[in-house]
């Protein structure tokens, strides 16, 4: 009799030990696809993502759109709507309201296609009347005149005391003037401001 339960112990001990070298089954795929609908619901949209706006029934008001520097994406009908910061189902919620004055009951849906965002964030922009514009990676210490210089210079159409520097804080953009033509030929600094991740410069054309 003793036997017999020992042999069971030894049975049972090597069933257990057994167990745990099994190795453990894979996370089913439906796991996976939970995980990444919920990353897409909840994702705040940023600037230079790209999304899909799908309106049923309508194939003319379904298109893809950026998100510009100011966080607005345009929409047939009804224009810019401000999609920066905000869900896919916010942004489709807003799109709703707006095409009901045009429609009978939208039905929108709005789909991450590019996640761009971070790339964009972490680069500064030179565009307009620069000789090269560019989008250019961030570096320490970074200044206007670093970045115009590195997109060649202003061209021999620019009004350089014109240009603007775009800067996205929080929820908004904010705006600041830049006498570019006194810091290229005058040397004058002040508003050569130090440069943030995701700054865009502009430098605007004569008025002939």
């Amino acid at each position: 009799m003793k036997q017999s339960c020992w042999a069971a112990a030894l049975v049972a001990t090597f069933i257990m030990a057994g167990c745990e070298n099994v190795p453990r089954v894979a996370e089913p795929a439906d796991d996976t696809a939970q995980r990444s609908a919920s990353f897409e619901a909840n994702y705040r949209i940023g600037v230079d993502d790209r999304v899909q706006i799908a309106v049923w029934r309508n194939p003319e008001l379904s298109v893809t759109a950026p998100v510009r520097p100011d966080g607005k994406i345009s929409v047939p009908i009804i224009g810019d709507v401000e999609a920066g910061g905000r869900t896919p189902s916010e942004v489709a919620e807003i799109i709703k309201k707006r095409l009901s004055e045009y429609i009978r009951e939208p039905n929108v849906v709005v789909i991450l296609t590019e996640l761009r965002s971070h790339e964009f964030l972490s680069r500064v922009r030179v565009t307009g009347a620069v000789r090269t514009p560019r989008s250019m990676p961030h570096r320490q210490g970074m200044t206007v005149l670093d970045a115009v210089l590195e997109a060649g210079g202003v061209n021999d159409f620019a009004s350089p005391n014109r240009s603007r520097l775009y800067r996205k804080v929080k929820d908004k953009t904010e705006v600041f003037g830049v006498d570019l033509g006194d810091i290229l030929n005058k040397g004058r600094l002040e508003s050569n401001y130090p440069l943030r991740p995701g700054d865009v410069i502009t430098v605007p054309e004569r008025l002939f």
